[in-house]
């Protein structure tokens, strides 16, 4: 029996045959369209690292500012996480996302810390990013080439000011803003509910393809609320994902 000629894409980490990686297979099999390299894909897989690419941006124009949230990163020890933090002078609350993101359920999980105390309860390595008022809905903006697609996604609520004065504590969220969080059919505030203008997705994705190398990823995209033209890039993924 004959075995047919088959075009594969790589287009992520998965292990081809055996343990080969895809740096080896590129090698061994010329004949196949490798869409985005995958020391490029890697890069994403480091928070530390990810939006690097946004801060150095600085974008700005009359359709809105993109930035992305203060953060600091801890590789070890949690017991010295309420001095780092401190020092660093984030503001409470903080967003706990592990430092690696690739792709498990465990590097989805995210934890909100009212208290600087409750942040030794933490588990490094990972990143705290200070949280921003978002009106309980991200974006998630899906990027393939200069295609873009957006779509809303349920998130994290608000904290109010009097909230945090009365909670302690660290609370866990496995798994924020999947599939399954569709905002886009909700009864929500339409200042909450308005989608990124274009012309402004569309630079940033421009710039980003530039910078990553990259022309499959999706950039969860959040709007500071009662802020509608400050927007936050908070994670970046290789795309196509679960989420």
């Amino acid at each position: 029996m004959g075995i047919g000629v088959w075009s594969v894409d790589i287009i992520g980490y998965t292990i081809i045959e055996g343990n080969q990686s895809p740096y080896d297979y590129r090698q061994t099999h010329p004949e196949v369209t490798v869409l985005d390299p995958p020391d490029a894909i890697q890069h994403l897989r480091n928070r530390q690292s990810m939006l690097q690419a946004v801060a150095d941006m600085d974008l700005s124009a009359s359709y809105g500012k993109v930035g992305v949230p203060r953060q600091l990163v801890i590789k070890r020890d949690a017991s010295s996480i309420p001095d780092a933090v401190a020092k660093s002078g984030l503001t409470l609350p903080l967003v706990a996302k592990p430092l690696v993101a690739d792709g498990s359920a465990k590097s989805h999980e995210l934890s909100l810390a009212y208290d600087r105390y409750s942040l030794q309860k933490l588990e490094p390595p990972l990143v705290l990013q200070e949280f921003v008022n978002h009106g309980g809905v991200l974006f998630k903006v899906y990027i393939v080439g200069e295609t873009i697609k957006v779509v809303r996604r349920f998130s994290l609520p608000d904290v109010s000011k009097r909230e945090l004065s009365r909670s302690a504590g660290v609370y866990r969220f496995p798994r924020v803003s999947c599939a399954a969080a569709s905002a886009d059919d909700a009864d929500l505030d339409p200042g909450v509910a308005e989608l990124p203008p274009r012309p402004l997705l569309e630079r940033l994705a421009k710039e980003l393809r530039r910078r990553l190398g990259l022309r499959l990823f999706n950039l969860d995209i959040i709007r500071e609320h009662g802020n509608r033209d400050r927007f936050y890039v908070i994670d970046i993924n290789y795309f196509p994902g679960k989420c």
